[in-house]
């Protein structure tokens, strides 16, 4: 049971979910605001809400049927009968309720009772966090049958996560930070439109209408090209503007196999093929955050 459940969890998103929290803490120790223990508690908080999401992708999709055998990627809990649905969804409120409560003690590590104002916001933050993760496929009306799963991804994983944990670090708003928390946001959302064009057939047929649903493959293609390049475009015009060292520009190591897998995309027709590629642009994206992070520092 608890193979299936780490299974459940699936460890290879995890990297992804916390390149918002590396980049947001490595841009904090830029400006020497770096505290080990907001780190910590950041990572632990987001690693709980992918898997909060993951765990309630599979139970949503589980139960309105969509993880069929017609689906290409990897068989899920649900699907194959390790967990019953009650189990996962027991595993959901559990979770939660853990993740929610190191959330709670992050903020108050971060602002502590002096500024009350910003725990508060946090907290709803995190309240939203957590909501939209079960949102995503579950409900009666899931954004993620809908076409929304990118802006989901583009402000959690891209501009909350790097900008909400420089600001735990900081206390201030920079508002050039849009620039990398967007790249990063883009690069996620690619890594989800990827996920997306993998499994367009099954989910046209199981009624989940993703955006590459509602647009088709070759547009789908046309959109995964803007996500990678705007990123790249967003990355070098922030170091343009911030510019102190050519070692600001250390980031361009990570788009070599990205701008590979683009041009590998570009070429496929088969989407099978495509799922390899998504640990490739996840770890990619990961790889992305710490030398960006890092080119601050040198």
């Amino acid at each position: 049971m608890l193979k299936a459940f780490i299974k459940a969890a699936r460890l290879r998103t995890l990297p992804l979910s916390v390149s918002g929290i590396v980049l947001g803490s490595l841009l904090a120790a830029e400006e020497n605001k770096f505290n080990v223990y907001i780190c910590i508690l950041a990572i632990i908080t987001t690693i709980g809400f992918q898997v909060v999401s993951n765990f309630a992708n599979d139970y949503g999709d589980g139960v309105k049927g969509t993880d069929n055998e017609d689906r290409v990627g990897p068989q899920r809990a649900l699907q194959s009968g390790a967990i019953s649905p009650k189990q996962m969804l027991n595993a959901i409120k559990i979770t939660s309720l853990v993740t929610f409560l190191v959330a709670i003690l992050l903020v108050y590590i971060a602002f502590g009772t002096t500024h009350l104002n910003y725990f508060i916001l946090f907290i709803i933050f995190g309240i939203a966090s957590i909501a939209a993760a079960i949102k995503y496929t579950m409900g009666s009306n899931p954004f993620g049958y809908n076409g929304y799963g990118d802006v989901f991804v583009f402000l959690f994983f891209g501009l909350l996560s790097v900008i909400g944990s420089y600001f735990l670090y900081t206390k201030q708003l920079d508002y050039l930070l849009f620039l990398p928390a967007s790249a990063l946001g883009l690069l996620s959302a690619a890594v989800l439109n990827l996920n997306n064009m993998r499994d367009r057939s099954s989910d046209d047929a199981s009624n989940k209408r993703t955006l590459v649903v509602k647009i088709g493959a070759k547009n789908a293609k046309y959109y995964h090209f803007f996500l990678l390049i705007f990123a790249l475009l967003c990355s070098i015009i922030y170091e343009l503007v911030q510019f102190k060292s050519y070692w600001q520009f250390l980031f361009l190591i990570a788009f070599i196999p990205i701008l590979k897998h683009l041009f590998m995309v570009y070429k496929n027709n088969d989407p099978a093929l495509l799922d390899p590629e998504l640990k490739k642009l996840a770890l990619s994206t990961f790889l992305f955050a710490i030398l960006f992070g890092l080119g601050h520092l040198l």
